[in-house]
């Protein structure tokens, strides 16, 4: 398949993923810096081949030959990602524009290579999960985002959803990284404001940000 083809149907798997519906022409076009007319002709084109299911005015979905497709890039995309940041110590956002060109070059005999050396990890460094070979996906349904953490409780990140530089850069300049903690000191919400401590430091973030950091209640 194509560089094109992979990006748009990995593209359509994540909208649906952080947006719980169809996707439409208009939003992918412009995920994708192409034309809405572009992005139409290359939804009609990839109906045609089965990959997907189009119809005009509703929206775009993955039919299952689409989502294997798109799983096996976003595989490949998750295990590069993995691999520059345990090894080369990029940051997020650099592991992420790094992958976003390996994803494409990858074989799957390279990518269970790649896998196996790396010791089979389940997520990546964003916390996202790293599907299987066989297109299994873990996803983690059981969090709760910082902008909705209760006072006075300690959570652990568990994941950052968002590929955002400036937004990846504050988190990694604030230690806010999976795995490590934080605890909530007060939600400010005629603001929408939250105000924690991680790793001694005290910070105050809006809900842009907040939102896109997910938790789980540290035991």
């Amino acid at each position: 398949m194509s560089i094109a083809i992979e990006n748009f149907v990995k593209n359509i798997y994540h909208f649906r993923q952080r947006n719980d519906g169809l996707c439409k022409i208009g939003k992918l076009a412009k995920k994708l810096k192409v034309s809405n007319a572009a992005a139409t002709d290359m939804a009609r084109k990839l109906s045609r081949k089965g990959l997907l299911d189009y119809e005009k005015y509703r929206g775009i979905s993955l039919t299952e030959d689409g989502y294997s497709l798109a799983i096996k890039v976003i595989r490949k995309h998750r295990l590069w990602e993995t691999f520059l940041y345990k090894n080369f110590g990029m940051s997020l956002h650099e592991v992420h524009i790094e992958a976003e060109g390996l994803e494409h070059s990858t074989s799957d005999f390279l990518a269970e290579k790649l896998n196996k050396y790396l010791g089979y990890p389940t997520i990546d460094p964003h916390g996202d999960p790293i599907p299987t070979a066989e297109g299994v996906v873990a996803i983690d349904n059981d969090f709760i985002s910082l902008s909705k953490g209760e006072v006075g409780k300690t959570y652990k990140i568990v994941r950052l959803v968002s590929d955002d530089k400036d937004f990846l850069d504050f988190c990694a300049d604030s230690d806010m990284l999976i795995t490590h903690k934080l605890i909530v000191k007060k939600q400010h919400l005629a603001s929408k404001m939250t105000e924690i401590e991680a790793a001694d430091k005290k910070l105050i973030i809006h809900d842009n940000y907040s939102k896109l950091i997910h938790l789980h209640e540290y035991q």
